[in-house]
């Protein structure tokens, strides 16, 4: 069962004064109401150091760190197999209506369609899956009958899904940005720094979710 939700009001207020272990390794970015649907808003977490990683590592080095593990053994440190990174975890907003409107989360798929299943992603060779900001990751349904799709909000190679939510939804809203993340991006080197272009920094993403909260109370 998941937990009580919070308001987006509780949810700005309750940022722990001393940083987190995914906040003194990740910078929090924000795309709000993605694909134009109201509140419908995510996070990515972008490692805020460069790493060097082999690149036929298999991801779950990225896995272990956003579960509060870091640097991890498997992570290489010989430039010759390696190349210089910032790995872009992406999950729940705070402010999703998933988290904050008391849903209960039925079921969550991978398949994005009838011929694209993300789980069959290979993180090597021609059959990798480069993504755009639009592209799908998976489907949320609610108990309610409603259905929500995360996407991917940044571009780059779809390196792994967690498939940890496909067992046990409810971790999706109990802890949305470790065990409860949708997936891990890696963006092109050359693009390491132009990805987050038009992504909302932390503060300006409270001040999106304090206007929408004040446009919601001027019309009720």
């Amino acid at each position: 069962m998941a937990t009580e939700p919070e308001t987006p009001e509780a949810a700005l207020a309750a940022e722990p004064a001393v940083p987190s272990l995914v906040d003194r390794y990740f910078t929090r970015w924000y795309k709000a109401d993605v694909k134009g649907k109201p509140c419908e808003d995510h996070c990515i977490l972008q490692h805020s150091n460069r790493s060097l990683v082999d690149k036929n590592e298999s991801c779950s080095a990225y896995a272990k760190q956003i579960n509060l593990v870091t640097q991890t053994s498997k992570w290489r440190t010989t430039p010759s197999v390696g190349y210089y990174l910032k790995i872009c975890v992406i999950t729940l907003a705070g402010s999703h209506l998933v988290l904050q409107s008391g849903k209960a989360i039925k079921s969550i798929f991978y398949q994005i369609s009838t011929n694209c299943s993300r789980l069959q992603n290979k993180v090597s060779g021609k059959f990798k899956r480069f993504l755009t900001e639009l592209a799908p990751l998976c489907k949320i349904y609610c108990s309610d009958g409603e259905e929500y799709t995360m996407s991917s909000c940044v571009r780059g190679w779809l390196m792994e899904v967690n498939e940890s939510i496909l067992h046990k939804p409810s971790i999706l809203q109990e802890k949305p940005s470790t065990e409860g993340y949708t997936a891990v991006v890696l963006p092109k080197f050359e693009e390491s720094k132009s990805i987050t272009e038009g992504l909302l920094t932390q503060k300006q993403y409270e001040e999106v979710v304090v206007k929408s909260i004040n446009a919601t109370t001027a019309t009720s």
